[in-house]
């Protein structure tokens, strides 16, 4: 079994784990690595540019906790991916989609790569020790079955989370979770 990160000792805290993509989501999904390494965006805007309105909409919900499903922790690792994020946001981060050590057995392919993000996610919620809700937003739905298509929240890859009706189907969700959960909101 593979550890996970930063897995809070009380599970039983967490009431919603928040799979969060970067590219399509925080910002336009023209994101270019550069030879030198440093990241660009090749579209008006800036790198990272909504991510206050997602720190926004979850400020409400203190048990809620992110798990990273970009491929910005495989390319950049782990610490480096959230240290992009804004504080209030990286300090919700519990682990990541990808981990270090899926790379460690494999000669020539490495199974991640080729995995849509719905099968990421699921490898991940596997290895958690009890089922915990879930959402994830991302712009990529390839593979996403219909019968889990609630736990999407699907964004337009050029307008991401700035998009009204995505911050309506996020707060929504969240709600309907924390009232299952018995929430206090």
């Amino acid at each position: 079994m593979l550890p996970i990160e930063a897995l809070p000792d009380q599970v039983s805290e967490i009431n919603v784990i928040l799979f969060l993509d970067y590219d399509g989501v925080l910002h336009p999904d023209a994101v270019y690595r550069r030879l030198n390494g440093q990241i660009e965006l090749r579209v008006p805007g800036e790198l990272f540019m909504w991510a206050l309105l997602l720190e926004k909409i979850i400020e409400g919900y203190p048990e809620l906790r992110i798990v990273l499903s970009t491929s910005w922790a495989r390319v950049l690792g782990f610490r480096r991916a959230r240290g992009y994020l804004p504080t209030k946001l990286a300090e919700r981060v519990i682990g990541a989609t990808w981990h270090s050590a899926m790379g460690r057995n494999s000669l020539d392919i490495i199974e991640w790569d080729h995995q849509t993000r719905f099968k990421q996610i699921s490898a991940y919620l596997r290895r958690l020790p009890t089922p915990i809700p879930w959402l994830a937003i991302d712009d990529d739905s390839a593979g996403w079955p219909s019968e889990q298509a609630d736990a999407l929240i699907q964004t337009d890859p050029i307008l991401g989370v700035s998009c009204r009706h995505v911050q309506k189907a996020l707060e929504h969700q969240l709600e309907f979770i924390s009232r299952i959960c018995g929430g206090d909101r």
